[in-house]
């Protein structure tokens, strides 16, 4: 129960936020710090692998936990996988759900992705309870992959 009054009450404070002062400051107001140290990483396939869809992706973070969509922690962030992506989205809002930038707003730490065969581009950016990336971004390098 008491996530879920969390979840409402970090929800209530965005619209009146968003309302009172517009979209920037929403951001604004939602990002978070992230501690110097922190690093997020793709753990496994390696850079430069050939898989076979479906395929596990593990995510790694350092310096930092993990923590579910909703849950407000210092500290703490869940990710997001970035997918053949040319550009960044803009770090300084929520990052939204597409086939391009997945949530794993559960907190998980690793996932099943079937992608098409080809090369692919993957990299990681954590999101905090708000899926706003954190100030300043913790993003991974980019990886390639060849799905076969």
């Amino acid at each position: 129960m008491n996530y879920f009054v969390a979840l409402l009450c970090s929800m209530l404070l965005t619209v009146v936020t968003f309302v009172s002062n517009g979209a920037p400051a929403m951001a604004e107001a939602i990002a978070s710090p992230a501690p110097d140290n922190a690093q997020v990483y793709i753990i496994s396939p390696e850079n430069g692998s050939t898989v076979s869809s479906p395929f596990t992706i593990q995510f790694g973070l350092s310096g930092m936990g993990v923590a579910p969509a909703g849950i407000d922690r210092p500290a703490t962030g869940h990710h997001h996988l970035l997918v053949d992506l040319e550009t960044l989205p803009e770090l300084d809002q929520a990052l939204s759900a597409t086939e391009q930038i997945k949530h794993f707003g559960g907190g998980q730490t690793e996932a099943t992705l079937e992608l098409p065969p080809g090369k692919h581009t993957l990299q990681l950016v954590l999101g905090n309870y708000a899926h706003v990336p954190h100030t300043p971004p913790v993003l991974s390098e980019p990886i390639n992959i060849t799905v076969k």
